[in-house]
């Protein structure tokens, strides 16, 4: 790896979500620079956004901001790309890391079209895992990436799309991350907190989490004034909040060794907390429907409870269960509690 901007101990990105205006942006900038912790600052230029008509970034111009931000402060800058034209432009202006988003690492298409563009560059290139929770995409757009011939790489964990998920805007599902890291040992993981939270007050329990798993660095969104900005700002914070994070974070490595087996019942762990959480949504919806039926029930004065019909639920369900590992009995007990809460849901 030729370039040192990945080869620092401890990287650390820091910047708002959004680049708002210069003034903004240089001011957040200025401050960041005090920590001397702060190697990088980054700014998203383009803002790829689920719906039309919110603020999808200021464009090429906020390059120029991210230039006399790094003349004033003698930061690295980064940035997110998602078409060659991004890369193109970004590089024109000397932006020192280019990042592929979530949404764009999740399509091989974008990803081949941008590793066209950085055949015979030097760039230093950081991929975010893809919103999928597949180990296999994510390691595909780093191939597809290291094929143009790019040396300096680096991996950022950000956390994935996960139904039923409440704690966190993006579940971390820790053991995806360690797995790919296991595949490129020689590449830095870095953990972005913001975008896994999506919650100021959850980011310091996730970055002592990402330093437990030994992680390489973090990347965190700040601003000057996160109450007025204009992405993200529940999730940003400022410089002074970010340094008080900083300092209070234990580095203290656990022996690897003793962290494998820590890791795996862990991931096993948070794996049943989303299952339990997916069955609480999915009864939830279930009983939704049930209620419905109930008001069907009621206005054509048909009794709630259908024996017959029951019945055949039970002996269909059984009949699928000797292709589990869960006993008749389980399924069955499982099955009266839902039927009862049916009947009492529809009898309201």
């Amino acid at each position: 790896m030729k370039n040192s901007i990945l080869q620092t101990k401890d990287i650390l990105i820091a910047g708002p979500c959004s680049a708002e205006s210069e003034e903004q942006l240089i001011s957040t900038a200025l401050e960041l620079a005090k920590l001397n912790e702060v190697q990088v600052l980054r700014a998203g230029i383009w803002k790829p956004r689920t719906c039309p008509g919110g603020f999808e970034g200021v464009g090429t111009k906020g390059l120029a901001w991210l230039a006399e931000a790094k003349k004033q402060t003698g930061l690295f800058t980064a940035t997110e790309v998602a078409t060659p034209k991004h890369v193109e432009d970004a590089l024109h202006f000397g932006v020192d890391v280019l990042w592929i988003g979530s949404r764009t690492s999740v399509n091989p298409f974008l990803v081949q079209s941008i590793s066209e563009v950085l055949k015979g560059t030097d760039a230093t290139v950081l991929i975010k895992n893809p919103v999928n929770p597949d180990v296999n995409l994510w390691a595909g757009a780093v191939k597809r990436i290291q094929q143009s011939g790019i040396e300096n790489i680096g991996l950022v964990h950000r956390g994935f799309t996960s139904y039923g998920n409440k704690e966190f805007r993006n579940a971390p599902m820790w053991q995806i991350p360690l797995e790919l890291k296991r595949q490129f040992p020689e590449l830095p993981m870095i953990c972005d907190p913001s975008h896994i939270t999506g919650s100021s007050d959850l980011i310091a329990s996730i970055a002592q989490k990402s330093i437990d798993l030994h992680f390489d660095g973090l990347i965190i969104e700040s601003h000057i004034s996160p109450n007025d900005a204009w992405t993200d700002k529940k999730q940003q914070i400022t410089p002074a909040q970010l340094q008080t994070i900083l300092s209070s974070l234990n580095r203290s490595l656990v022996d690897f060794d003793q962290l494998d087996v820590e890791v795996k019942i862990d991931a096993l762990r948070y794996q049943i907390n989303q299952f339990d959480d997916d069955l609480l949504q999915l009864i939830s919806s279930r009983m939704k429907i049930a209620e419905r039926i109930g008001e069907i029930k009621t206005a054509n004065k048909m009794e709630v409870v259908q024996t017959n019909r029951w019945n055949k639920v039970l002996e269909k369900v059984v009949t699928q269960s000797r292709d589990t590992q869960l006993s008749e009995e389980f399924v069955l007990a499982l099955m009266e509690l839902l039927h009862s809460e049916s009947i009492r849901i529809q009898r309201k």
